[in-house]
């Protein structure tokens, strides 16, 4: 089906589409990522590090043709993936934007190591479209994070540091939610609720504040001002700090909820759900924000 079609769209007859899906639904992708995906060979959908709804997925084959979920070992040991787009044309379904995530870019500077073309099509993502939905500054986000479930007993503090740094230097921050309770990236996602972020926040929040220190090895460089930075965010009330949890973004059925950590856990959130902590807010920030309160 796709060599007369690749060719008319100016598309190679082999190689590598990474094609952004946008958020959630078949409205929000690309005209050209749409045309991109039909005149592939073969169509790979790459779920686990985001997700589609089921219903729109199977919307999506009727425009497109057959698609075939890979997983974390297909896009990160990439040999077979590669082979088949060096004799045909493959394209790579990724939800959101194709570059947003490291995995993706290290298959990108793959495909070119191994010789085989690589086209990107870009699609909107989560990071570029929730600041503004909030009604926050764009400009005063730091850096973003992931929370990810606790593996085992192993609880990794690293995003509530992120957390606490931003915050520290009057920075919000975007925390995605973790879908893969097992780490390993084969399967049986679960998308983390409410619930199980207001826990892994807690529990990040006592290691952080139970750890022991050696404040003379922190020198007096990054690391000693980073420290300083976490202990004055943990003097803060946790069950106090206010979120806004954002969920579903880019569909019919976004939502968003400004609350505390505290109350986190009462919200049921939606299918995939990310956390926006802000830091402090300017006049129309505020009243930005006021709009997604409970009863406003």
């Amino acid at each position: 089906m796709a060599a007369e079609t690749s060719q008319a769209s100016g598309l190679p007859t082999t190689g590598l589409l990474l094609i952004g899906m946008g958020l959630g639904r078949l409205e929000g992708m690309t005209h050209e990522a749409l045309q991109a995906a039909a005149a592939a060979d073969h169509r790979r959908y790459e779920a686990y590090t985001a997700l589609w709804p089921e219903a729109e997925l199977a919307r999506l084959e009727t425009q497109v043709g057959a698609i075939q979920r890979v997983m974390r070992p297909e896009v990160e040991e990439p040999d077979e993936l590669l082979a088949l787009a060096k004799t045909s044309l493959v394209a790579l379904l990724v939800v959101g934007d194709p570059l947003q995530a490291t995995t993706h870019v290290d298959l990108q500077l793959r495909a070119i190591s191994a010789g085989v073309e690589c086209r990107v099509f870009h699609g909107l993502s989560i990071t570029t479209l929730v600041t503004g939905a909030v009604g926050l500054s764009n400009y005063k986000f730091g850096r973003q994070t992931t929370f990810t479930y606790p593996y085992g007993g192993w609880v990794a503090t690293s995003p509530l540091e992120v957390v606490a740094v931003n915050w520290a230097q009057n920075l919000h921050t975007l925390a995605l939610l973790d879908l893969d309770p097992t780490g390993q990236g084969t399967g049986d996602q679960r998308p983390m609720t409410p619930s199980d972020a207001a826990h892994a926040m807690r529990l990040m929040w006592a290691k952080l504040r139970d750890a022991d220190v050696d404040d003379a090895s922190l020198g007096d460089g990054d690391q000693a001002s980073k420290h300083v930075m976490i202990a004055r965010y943990l003097q803060q009330p946790m069950e106090e700090m206010p979120v806004v949890l954002c969920s579903d973004m880019g569909t019919p059925d976004q939502a968003m909820v400004a609350t505390t950590v505290g109350e986190l856990e009462k919200e049921k959130g939606g299918r995939l759900n990310c956390l926006v902590f802000p830091a402090s807010t300017g006049e129309i920030e505020e009243k930005a924000l006021a709009r997604w309160k409970r009863g406003a």
